[in-house]
Parts: structure tokens; sequence; C-alpha cells
């Protein structure tokens, strides 16, 4: 049964999901399992729910109770709907809503990088990757390319923060993914031990001029491998190349040093991912 309230009170405390509460305190990491996530559009919500997530309350322009919101309203059974005029929302928030839609939804327990990597042959690992735009292209990218999961290390971009799930499409709901550790100790050393006992190869992609082009034999005869792509302007840390088994660079012309590290991982996932055939 639907459950619509009209918005004349922006204090009220239901709000602070949508408004005050910041990413960390969503996370809840003292307490996971109350932890909560905003899924920002219909289709990133629609995709949340298609992996099972528990929608807890809505955020909606009222243009959208008999537009797009009317399949997630459906969906998301008697779960409290707040409505409002786009500006007042805006107002709330301090940003445009993105279709008119937000949910807020309760966080998915993650599986652990041994579970995940269980059945998996290439996987993305994202090292300190701190922009969340950066962080949902690339899940886009893997969920399209070929790569089996996405590993993130404890200082990366949260995959669930709203603008991350949102410029992914949903995509951080297609593919599996965990994190290597809790606290910055567990990356590299511990995380890339872990990678090779569980049987994986590691590529680091890196500015080096010996690195491997993406043909290179070694790289297509592995049985597993995991790509790892670095922060923002910095790359990959110096003792994780140190720890890999390969370093990989793409090939540039005209003078260009680099991509971007999303736009590069499309490429890299390409080349490597169990799509072309590795």
């Amino acid at each position: 049964m639907e459950n619509i309230i009209e918005l004349s009170d922006l204090s009220r405390p239901e709000m602070d999901v949508f408004a005050r509460l910041t990413e960390a305190q969503l996370r809840s990491r003292l307490e996971p399992k109350k932890g909560i996530f905003i899924a920002e559009s219909p289709k990133v919500i629609h995709r949340a729910l298609d992996a099972g997530c528990q929608p807890l309350s809505l955020l909606m322009e009222r243009r959208q109770l008999a537009g797009q919101g009317r399949a997630v309203i459906e969906r998301c059974g008697d779960v409290p709907v707040y409505t409002g005029e786009r500006a007042l929302l805006e107002e709330l928030t301090g940003y445009a809503l993105t279709r008119g839609i937000l949910c807020a939804m309760r966080r998915p327990q993650l599986p652990g990088a041994e579970q995940l990597c269980a059945g998996a042959r290439r996987v993305a690992v994202l090292e300190n990757i701190t922009d969340a735009t950066n962080v949902g292209a690339i899940f886009r990218a893997a969920a399209a390319l070929g790569m089996d999961a996405v590993l993130v290390t404890p200082s990366c971009c949260d995959p669930l923060c709203r603008r991350a799930a949102r410029v992914s499409m949903g995509a951080v709901f297609q593919i599996p993914w965990g994190r290597m550790g809790e606290t910055p100790a567990d990356w590299p050393g511990p995380g890339l031990a872990l990678l090779k006992r569980l049987g994986f190869q590691t590529a680091a992609m890196a500015l080096r001029e010996d690195a491997l082009p993406f043909d290179h034999p070694a790289l297509r005869a592995a049985g597993r491998l995991a790509v790892l792509l670095g922060t923002e302007g910095d790359g990959l840390r110096a003792d994780t190349i140190a720890l890999c088994d390969y370093t990989v660079r793409i090939p540039m012309e005209r003078g260009v040093d680099s991509l971007n590290v999303a736009a590069a991982s499309a490429v890299a996932f390409w080349q490597l991912g169990r799509g072309r055939g590795l």
C-alpha cells in the first residue's frame, strides 16, 4: 500500500539520511548491519532492487509520483515516500535530483575477498581511487568488458556512495565486488599475498618504460589475472608495483603521457578481460 507523505518541514529527522548525514555516517562502519546508502535515479534504484537491496524510504519530486517513480513505488511496497516540488527537494539536498528520485537502502553484506575470487578469472583492483565519478565509471567498464569482480583497497572511495553508484548506472549492483581488507595496513602486502595464494598473477597499470604491451604472451596465458589501477595523479604506489608480477602500459601517441584512470580501465578491461578470449 502506498505511503505518500507531503513534505512541509525540511527539518524532520527522517530527512537526515538524504541531506544531513555524511557518507561515513551512512556507512556506519562501527555497526555495518545498520549501514545505509542512497541510490539516485530510477535505473540505479531498479538495479539495486534487482540485486536484493532493501529499500527504507524514498524522496521523490511530486511530478514523478505518476511518472518514472510509479514503478519504483510499486516495487518498494509500503516504505514512506516523501514528496514535494523540485525546488523544495533541491533546497533540502543541495543538488538537483537525477530523474527526481532518491532511495535510502540498507547496505548489502559484502563477500570476503576469498569468496569473491573463488570462481573468478579476471578481477580489477582499485588502489586508493578517491574520485566517485572515476570509481563509478570503472565499475561500469568492468561490468561491461569482461571482468568477473572488483576489489577496492581500504582507502578507495566507497562504490556505494551516491555519485559513484549513479555514474556506474547501477553497475555496482551488477558485478560482484568487495574490499581488500578494512584498514590501510591490509594493503598492499597482505592483499597482494592473498591474491597470489588464490592463484592470481598481478598486472600493475603504470607509466614505466619497461612495461609490457597488452598483447604480451605472458598476459594472454595467465589463467587468473588481477589488473591493478592506481589513484588519480600519482597512480599505483611504488611498493605495489614492485610486488606485482607484471607492469603494463597503454601505448600513447602525440606526446600524451596517460589517460584518465577511468578511460584507462576501459582500455585495460577490453584487452585483458575474459571477453577477449584470454
